[in-house]
C-alpha cells in the first residue's frame, strides 16, 4: 500500500483490516492507555467493531482518512498511529492532531517527527487553517510533543467523562497552531 507520508525515519500509511493485531497490542498496554482509559485492557471485538472502522473512515472534505499507521522506515516495525482528522467531516479547515505510539517508540522523537510532518502536509496540501490537540493536563509527555511540534497552549477545561481516571481531576488542556503562525515560523 502506498504511504500517505514519509519522514526521515517514519512511514505513515493508511490502515487496513490486517492491522487489528497491531492495534490490539498497542491498546492492550496499560502504560500506553494510561491517559486514555486509565490503562484498562483492550477488547479484540472493540478493536474490530469500533476502533478499526474509525481508523478506516474517509473524510470527504479533506479526501483523506485522518488516521495513519506509523511504521519505522528502515525495519517496517509497527510503531503506532498518527491522526490529523478534520473535526467536521466535510470541512478540512480545523483538524485534530493525535498520536499513540508503543512504548518501544517512546523517547526517540517519533511523535514529534510524525506530528510536524502531518502539520506541514495539512497546511501545505490539505487546506488546513487550524490544528488543535488535546490531552489530560497531567500528560506531560504528550504536552511536550505538542509544544515541540509548534502548538501553543490555548486553554484548560474539564470534560464530562463517563468514567474518571487517575489525573482527570486536573482537567484537560487544548493546544493549537494557526496556519498564519505556522507560516511565520517556517520562513
Amino acid at each position: 500500500m502506498d504511504p500517505f507520508l514519509q519522514t526521515e525515519r517514519l512511514v505513515l500509511r493508511p490502515f487496513t483490516a490486517a492491522d487489528a493485531d497491531h492495534l490490539f497490542a498497542l491498546d492492550n498496554d496499560p502504560e500506553v492507555m494510561r491517559f486514555i482509559n486509565g490503562g484498562k485492557p483492550a477488547d479484540r471485538d472493540a478493536i474490530r467493531v469500533r476502533t478499526l472502522p474509525r481508523l478506516l473512515h474517509d473524510h470527504p472534505g479533506s479526501g483523506t482518512r485522518g488516521f495513519w499507521a506509523a511504521e519505522e522506515k528502515d525495519t517496517g516495525t509497527f510503531l503506532g498511529w498518527f491522526e490529523l482528522r478534520p473535526l467536521d467531516d466535510h470541512d478540512p479547515a480545523v483538524v485534530e492532531l493525535g498520536y499513540r505510539l508503543n512504548r518501544a517508540a517512546w523517547g526517540k522523537g517519533y511523535a514529534t517527527e510524525g506530528s510536524r510532518a502531518l502539520i506541514d502536509k495539512g497546511f501545505t496540501d490539505l487546506a488546513v487553517e487550524r490544528v488543535t490537540a488535546n490531552t489530560m493536563a497531567v500528560n506531560t509527555r504528550s504536552r511536550r510533543v505538542m509544544e515541540k511540534s509548534g502548538l501553543s497552549f490555548l486553554r484548560s477545561y474539564f470534560g464530562d467523562w463517563p468514567e474518571s481516571i487517575p489525573g482527570s481531576e486536573h482537567g484537560e488542556v487544548e493546544y493549537e497552531l494557526l496556519k498564519a503562525a505556522w507560516e511565520q515560523g517556517t520562513r
